[in-house]
């Protein structure tokens, strides 16, 4: 908003040049501060405070931004700061509340198609932990890229093909029991998993078995393709369970084992253009820089990277899309290198492809999130543990609750608590589970956000009309505070899509909440005497929470009017 209007008015006199426009952490330095005045300084060999004093003089001149600013200045070493005009801002509110639905969004993606990529589970193992971070961070990417008019389509792709397959039904049919299957699925195929590798130890002859398995597989064998199919099925029913609990959608779920018929023709592309190679029978591409990419086995058999051509040529032809983003963990990081280089070499341009990297989970010791044996937590078992810590938050917060209200209160709770502790900081550190900060409903945290805006939905449910309002009474300095930080929303929200990260707007959130507490302490707003006062602070608090909603949503978390 503002921010966009100083980078234009600074882009269109320094075209070319890298400078930053930021909001200062103490008022008294601006409002908006910005650094060019050292770039300019560097280029020109120029003292930065000359620069600077020179700059504000000259956009003080500016008339779009003269009814924006009260003043513009310079200071040491170099910055220059914008003061707002506190009869813009109040302005400003009133244009904001008149079009409260298109506030923060935007149609700057219009015409244009993001596929994003998230979730990436595999057929026959349950969901685990691992899984958490890639199905947060993709949703939150999708539904940011829809606020700014783009074309989003959420792709869940999954690993349902390859040699472990065929060691599984290789261990269903030495040990598998049908009934078993049906009544506890996930943990069944889980079980056989386990135990083919650990009888693998003492029968060496059981990987040829699973190779063997998994060749009839692909060559179409009826009873191996029915059990493949079984094992398939029981996966994404599991899978849309979790799914739902997280609140999580796809438009597309497709499995590697749907580019299997397209295999032999991704070689052939690949072939033609010169750059597959032979070695010791296999088919490989050398790549600069990169160690060579394994494309098809000594035995025929396909690979990961190359269903991954195969799948990212089809959704380029399909659905031309401009970007493609790929959620998936820091470990994958040498696979991508690899898929974008051939992509690179086999000719195709025009397109953005982004690996979205994320680190590990971690516990409070700072080590690998765990059982006390060493094994990846199920995803199911830390849903319930957080929902159960919420439960004794919502207990002790709302005693006087249903049971029903409680336990649905708790879920969204405890559900926010685990989305905003991932987002609120960068994809590529490591997440650190601290569970008693991710649920400190005075820290900055799911629940605290929350908290703020049922404080608000409270005072909406006990307000009469606000249409009303006469905003230029909104004078103290808490109420001119919070405004200012409205304006910042739709430039959070945008700046998501530079960097393909969504801390910036989480932070932002955190900030509007505490703006926001502390306008709740401090102003008195249903029993202000004076009716257009009141009515305004009353349309100041929908407007907030009309964005702390907005801002949820494309966090993934829900809004509540209690707690």
């Amino acid at each position: 908003m503002v921010k966009n209007l100083l980078r234009q008015k600074l882009e269109a006199k320094f075209s070319g040049l890298d400078f930053d426009i930021l909001v200062p952490p103490d008022d008294k330095m601006g409002d908006y501060s910005t650094n060019i005045a050292f770039v300019l300084a560097k280029k020109e060999s120029k003292d930065p405070i000359k620069a600077g004093e020179a700059l504000a003089s000259e956009l003080s001149k500016d008339k779009d931004l003269a009814g924006v600013f009260e003043k513009i200045e310079a200071v040491r070493p170099g910055f220059v700061n914008f003061f707002l005009k506190k009869e813009f801002i109040r302005k400003q509110l009133a244009e904001i509340y008149k079009n409260l639905d298109s506030f923060g969004k935007s149609d700057i993606g219009k015409g244009k198609t993001v596929i994003v990529e998230y979730g990436g589970t595999n057929i026959a193992k349950p969901m685990h932990v691992g899984h958490l971070r890639s199905i947060i961070i993709g949703d939150g990417l999708a539904n940011v890229y829809e606020a700014l008019g783009y074309k989003v389509i959420r792709w869940n792709y999954i690993g349902d093909w390859g040699t472990q397959f065929g060691n599984l039904i290789a261990a269903y049919k030495l040990w598998g029991d049908e009934g078993e299957l049906k009544k506890e699925p996930i943990q069944t195929m889980l079980g056989l998993y386990v135990r083919f590798h650990e009888e693998l130890k003492n029968d060496p002859g059981l990987e040829s078995r699973g190779r063997e398995e998994f060749k009839k597989l692909e060559e179409g064998d009826t009873d191996n393709r029915k059990l493949w199919e079984m094992f398939r099925k029981y996966s994404l029913e599991e899978f849309d369970t979790m799914f739902r609990q997280l609140d999580i959608k796809f438009d597309i779920t497709k499995g590697e084992s749907g580019y299997e018929d397209v295999i032999s023709e991704t070689v052939e592309l690949i072939n033609q253009k010169g750059v597959l190679k032979k070695s010791e029978g296999a088919d490989i591409v050398e790549l600069e820089n990169l160690p060579p990419a394994l494309i098809r086995k000594s035995d025929g058999t396909s690979l990961y990277i190359t269903r991954d051509v195969a799948s990212l040529k089809e959704r380029i032809e399909k659905y031309n899309p401009s970007k493609i983003l790929y959620v998936v963990a820091n470990q994958q990081a040498l696979h991508f290198e690899q898929l974008f280089a051939i992509w690179r070499m086999l000719g195709f341009a025009g397109r953005e492809l982004v690996h979205i990297k994320f680190g590990m989970v971690l516990g409070e010791d700072g080590k690998k999130l765990a059982t006390r044996e060493g094994k990846v937590i199920p995803l199911q078992e830390l849903i319930d543990k957080i929902v159960a810590l919420a439960l004794n938050v919502v207990q002790q917060k709302n005693p006087a609750l249903s049971e029903e209200q409680t336990d649905k209160i708790a879920k969204a709770v405890g559900i926010g608590a685990l989305k905003y502790s991932d987002l609120k900081q960068h994809p590529r550190t490591d997440m650190v589970f601290d569970w008693e900060a991710m649920l400190d409903i005075s820290g900055n945290s799911g629940p605290y956000l929350q908290y703020t805006y049922a404080r608000l939905a409270s005072i909406l449910e006990r307000s009469e009309n606000r249409k009303k309002g006469d905003v230029s009474l909104l004078t103290e300095p808490e109420e001119e505070k919070l405004m200012k930080r409205l304006l910042e929303f739709p430039d959070a929200v945008e700046k998501c899509t530079e960097q393909n990260v969504l801390n910036g707007l989480a932070l932002y959130l955190y900030e509007l909440s505490n703006n926001t507490s502390r306008f709740y302490e401090s102003i008195r707003v249903l029993d202000d005497e004076n009716i257009g006062r009141r009515n305004a602070r009353l349309i100041l608090v929908e407007t907030v929470a009309s964005v702390l909603e907005r801002g949820f949503g494309i966090l993934g978390i829900k809004t509540l009017k209690r707690i």
